[in-house]
């Protein structure tokens, strides 16, 4: 699949797959900041990418930035639609620091992973009664 992908600025690298069994490619910084403790970082990454029809982007931390870095996704998974590719859209990485200390980027640290994850728009249908047996809420199988 061929995705239409444009940089911001000169020095940005292109999002790759590390390995040849590697699911997510990785997002870099495309320059350097600081996250402070306690606080949320919007990181560019001097990307704009047209997402291909059917699917979303999905972006998640690497492994290795929390156990590494003291940050994770602030939203915990970020969602790119198919729309957001116009020539302001770049993508940003909301990173939070649960550290007490400042974190340093630099431009070009690996921070994310991102999945083309195909997806179905649906239509939806009211309806007055569901009559599926109730399952008592959360946990309720047990676990």
């Amino acid at each position: 699949m061929d995705v239409i992908i444009k940089r911001c600025r000169e020095n940005v690298q292109i999002p790759q797959y590390q390995t040849a069994g590697a699911v997510g490619f990785d997002f870099a910084a495309a320059e350097p900041m600081v996250c402070e403790p306690g606080k949320v970082t919007k990181i560019p990454t001097g990307i704009i990418m047209k997402i291909p029809e059917g699917y979303m982007l999905q972006i998640t931390a690497r492994s290795s930035t929390s156990i590494k870095r003291g940050l994770m996704m602030s939203n915990g998974v970020g969602t790119i639609d198919q729309d957001y590719c116009g020539p302001t859209d770049e993508i940003h990485l909301l990173v939070y620091n649960f550290t007490p200390e400042p974190v340093h980027i630099s431009a070009g640290d690996r921070l994310a992973n991102g999945i083309f994850i195909p997806v179905e728009i649906v239509q939806f249908k009211e309806v007055e009664l569901m009559t599926a047996t109730s399952r008592g809420g959360f946990g309720s199988t047990g676990i």
